[in-house]
């Protein structure tokens, strides 16, 4: 390959960069900014290695899993490319004796920055890639370069945290909450309805403290005052997205009091009845050593009241096994908050002691053993729960949007209802419609009864 940088021209090919975006929707968001503007300048991207004048690697860095990932892809890229920038939450973590981790382990990459970085990526590409001339910035789509299918889409909010949970890294690799304003979100928004989008998912790391920072200023869109605080987001989102008859879906939503305000704009129709609440864990105790922010709600109480508010509301969460110090009565009460809260998805993490998080110093570390057996035993409780709320479904209509449909979408295909996020929860699995004039199309919704519930997924038939 020549190091002489190319141009664009009558003959000349455009650069080529060699992109992978690895770990959660947060960096997926971070890669398509990226994108957008590699595209905005000139550059051809490519999903491969190969034929590309660089390569960039957006990594994850909170567990140890997804660290040797973010490793290893790297390893990769150097090895068939040999030119790579480096991105992302694992570009932040220390190594050993407070150097950079990545520079530790991979020397010759080109540049190492951390995560919500494009104007360092940026940077780091010209000075190892000069953008080419006259870039044809007309051939950028309005909503920027997506990695999701066309029919749905992240809208990130806000960037770090405030909060110093012990088991966590992240706000040390994406420092203090920076909600954006709220204008910019909103329009984001408008622009991915107006390109086909049919399912917006909100994320950050606390969804729920979006405009906190900035003490829930004033902002303006479309002509009027919104304010940025989450009641206002939400409605506003579920006002532009009912214009287009798409979906708004809320990740990431930790339970403060005023999260009760958005139940009713679920029960409205205007937002999906759905909520991704990171709980983690339901003893106190627990909750204490963990710093958890909200650790004091009733959170039993406060799910009952939701469900009369928006019977149908699904609840998604996530939960810790085996945190430091948890006996095994903190581990039953978890089992037993699993099946009273009636939590529709859950997935669970054996603790895993994540360099530089304040939980390794605690007392009364849980055995790897234990970790994962108690990991084992409480899956098998809330997937029980899980299946059991999934069978009341059988014989109900939903609305079903196709992300699958092979054979014409004669065939049937595979979509997801209001229950259904994608690539964390289960599917709508869909048999061959029963009229023969109907067809199913990626990207749009159908009506389907329930026929089955088998295993995570449903089983309907459009009608």
């Amino acid at each position: 390959m020549s190091d002489t940088p190319q141009t664009s021209g009558a003959t000349a090919s455009p650069p080529k960069v060699g992109f992978v975006s690895l770990g959660c929707p947060k960096a997926l968001t971070d890669s398509e900014l990226i994108l957008t503007q590699l595209s905005a300048e000139g550059y051809q991207t490519s999903k491969t290695f190969a034929g590309a004048d660089l390569v960039i690697v957006n990594t994850c860095g909170f567990i140890d899993d997804a660290v040797r990932e973010s490793l290893d892809t790297i390893g990769e890229a150097l090895a068939e490319n040999g030119k790579v920038i480096v991105t992302g939450c694992l570009g932040a973590r220390e190594g050993e004796g407070g150097g950079n981790l990545v520079r530790q382990m991979h020397p010759s990459v080109l540049a190492v920055t951390g995560p919500h970085a494009t104007h360092e990526v940026m940077e780091a590409v010209h000075t190892h890639l000069p953008k080419p001339h006259d870039p044809f910035v007309d051939l950028v789509p309005p909503q920027g370069i997506k990695l999701t299918p066309r029919h749905y889409a992240y809208l990130k909010i806000s960037e770090g945290c405030n909060h110093r949970c012990t088991f966590c890294i992240i706000p040390s690799m994406r420092g203090d909450l920076v909600s954006r304003p709220i204008g910019d979100v909103l329009t984001e928004a408008r622009k991915l309805f107006e390109a086909g989008v049919k399912e917006l998912l909100v994320v950050s790391q606390d969804t729920s403290a979006y405009g906190v920072d900035v003490q829930y200023r004033t902002g303006f869109w479309d002509g009027k005052p919104v304010k940025a605080r989450l009641f206002d987001l939400v409605r506003t989102l579920g006002e532009i997205a009912k214009a287009y008859g798409a979906w708004v879906r809320l990740h990431y939503v930790y339970p403060y009091p005023h999260v009760d305000d958005i139940i009713p704009l679920m029960a409205e129709g205007l937002v999906l009845p759905y909520l991704d609440v990171p709980l983690q864990h339901s003893h106190p105790d627990v909750l204490k050593r963990m710093k958890r922010p909200a650790s004091g709600e009733r959170n039993l109480e406060r799910i009952a009241r939701w469900r009369e508010i928006c019977p149908q509301i699904v609840v998604r969460s996530t939960f810790i096994a085996g945190f430091p110090g948890e006996t095994e009565a903190e581990f039953q009460h978890l089992l037993d908050f699993v099946q009273e809260a009636q939590i529709d998805r859950a997935g669970c993490f054996a603790y895993s002691p994540v360099e530089g998080a304040a939980a390794n110093a605690l007392a009364d570390p849980v055995p790897d053993a234990v970790r994962e057996e108690r990991r084992a035993r409480f899956m098998a409780v809330a997937e029980a729960v899980s299946a059991e709320r999934l069978r009341r479904r059988v014989g109900a209509t939903l609305q079903v949007l196709v992300d699958s449909a092979p054979g014409l979408g004669k065939k049937g295909g595979v979509g997801r209802s209001y229950a259904d996020a994608p690539e964390i929860d289960g599917l709508v699995r869909l048999l061959p419609p029963e009229k023969i004039s109907k067809t199913l199309k990626v990207g749009e919704f159908t009506r389907a009864r329930v026929v089955a519930a088998e295993g995570h997924d449903l089983l309907a038939v459009p009608i």
